[in-house]
Formats: C-alpha cells, structure tokens, sequence
C-alpha cells in the first residue's frame, strides 16, 4: 500500500521538501505526500521495455521526442503532482514551461504526448484521479499497463486479466480501447507501433 504522510503542503512545498537522491519516489496528490511503493522486479521490467520499444519508434521516426529518469507532470487546477512510470517529453515545448528548468516539471498539454503507468498496489490511483487528471491537463494519450490485472472489474472486465487500457483524447475526453492477448495496440501517436499486448505481458515471466 502506499504510504501518506497525512500533512497538507503547496506544490511549491513539496519540490523544496523532496529529499535530494533519494531512492524513494513520491508523489502529491491534493495536498497530500505520497510515498509510492517499492516496485517489484517483474514492474520494472515492464517499464524498461515499454521504454524501450518507444524509444525505438520515436527515434525511427526522426520526433523531437525523450523519455526523462524523473519527471512530475503537474495539473493546474490542484495541488498534486505525479511520477508516471514513462512520460514521453516533446523537447521543443519545454522552453513554455516555466516549472521544467528548476524542478523537472510539465503542466502544459503540448509537452506531453504520451504517458504510462504500470500497475500496481495503488491501481486506483492510475484509473481514477490520474486518467481524471490527465485529461483534464488535455494529455493526448495515457496508457494503463495492468499486467497482473489488479483493476477492477467495472475498469478490466469480468473476469479479471492482464488488460492495457489506452485512453485517448477526444474532444476533451478520454475515450479508452482496451487490448489483450494478441491484440496489437493502437496509438495514435505512434500509429505504425507493431506490439501485442502479449508480448509487454510476457516480459518478466
């Protein structure tokens, strides 16, 4: 379970309090500092090859495109800011953004064309208040890579399984597809992606 330390702080708080170094992430969530847990192997797994596989695309495809160590994508309208397992950046962008130079941070929705979260323990953190809050900042894409199929089923489906939900922006809303098994993915920012949802779900095993 993730951890909260139960004191309301500023963003502006948060990223002055936010240990240097340290070997922990932490998120805000309105107000409130959140330890996020420990990732399992087979979670970081995931990440480094959907990291991968995008980092391949984009730089075949020549896009002015990179994936940071930390980055926190920070929504306007609330006292919150979150670690996304992979955000890609746009680089040309980043010089509008007025928090990018001293605290690694983006708000704006051109920065960000697309952002994942692997889930884990706090899965409903990744389906509730950070779809809510990703579309609501106007971020195009926002993937949700359940591989263990912890969601809910009102979220994944009855019965439960590994599902990676991708939400994309439509008129201001987050309309999702949701794929499995051999099921290749479809994005809209990399449209000519050729990956299954088996193989991110056979990474790790």
């Amino acid at each position: 379970m993730t951890q909260a330390l139960r004191q309301l702080v500023t963003f502006d708080e948060f990223v002055a309090w936010y240990p240097d170094n340290s070997q922990r992430r932490y998120e805000l969530h309105d107000g409130i500092i959140i330890e996020m847990p420990q990732p399992t192997g087979d979670h970081e797994e995931e990440i480094g090859f959907l990291a991968t596989q995008l980092t391949l695309e984009y730089s075949r495809l020549h896009l002015p495109y990179f994936i940071p160590k930390t980055a926190l994508i920070k929504p306007l309208e609330n006292e919150s800011a979150y670690s996304p397992d992979v955000v890609i950046l746009n680089r040309p962008n980043l010089v509008n953004e007025p928090l990018w130079k001293k605290t690694s941070t983006v708000s704006q929705a051109a920065s960000v064309p697309l952002v994942i979260e692997v889930v884990s323990s706090n899965w409903r953190d990744d389906y509730v208040k950070k779809a809510s809050d990703y579309e609501v900042i106007g971020i195009p894409e926002y993937w949700i890579v359940d591989y263990l199929g912890l969601g809910a089923r009102r979220f994944i489906g009855n019965p439960k399984q590994p599902t990676i939900s991708i939400y994309t922006l439509v008129e201001g809303e987050y309309q999702v597809n949701q794929f499995r098994d051999q099921d290749f993915l479809i994005s809209p920012t990399f449209p000519e992606l050729k990956l299954t949802a088996a193989q991110i779900f056979q990474v790790g095993q």
